[in-house]
């Protein structure tokens, strides 16, 4: 599928009416999103598999957006993508929780989870067992101590 018709997949409702699709609106929100995330295309058409991995990344990421969340679910946003590509993903994390949008993600990259987040949780065999806040306590040494 297109960037267009990613972008607005999951948010049908706010570019339709009536059950018909608004082409304006959609076009809107589309540039809105490719702007406000920096997504590199050629255009609105351009097919999300022809984009590099961190450029679909982020398009799935703006489909969500789109739908003004409250709460984000983000499992390994990073994975497969390139280091500038990676500081690009983090950086639009850091805006989308800076807008007031609750953040849960999960990655099996401690520097990644360690460098982001205000708050981590370990797991281990279903159940948390640790809840670290961010600040000098929170070293991959000591997460690695709960998971055993």
């Amino acid at each position: 599928m297109s960037i267009r018709e990613n972008l607005s997949l999951a948010s049908l409702r706010s570019v339709s009416t009536l059950g018909f699709l608004s082409t304006p609106r959609e076009e809107r929100q589309t540039a809105e999103l490719i702007q406000q995330l920096n997504i590199v295309a050629r255009s609105s058409e351009q097919l999300v598999a022809t984009l590099s991995r961190g450029n679909q990344q982020k398009c799935v990421l703006g489909k969500w957006l789109s739908t003004a969340p409250r709460l984000l679910i983000l499992d390994e946003p990073t994975r497969g993508i390139d280091v500038g590509a990676k500081a690009q993903i983090h950086e639009l994390i850091d805006q989308i929780a800076d807008s007031g949008v609750a953040i849960l993600m999960i990655s099996g990259e401690l520097p990644e989870l360690i460098g982001i987040s205000d708050r981590v949780y370990v797991m281990r065999e279903g159940g948390v067992v640790s809840e670290l806040e961010a600040g000098p306590d929170l070293t991959q040494e000591r997460v690695v101590a709960y998971t055993v």
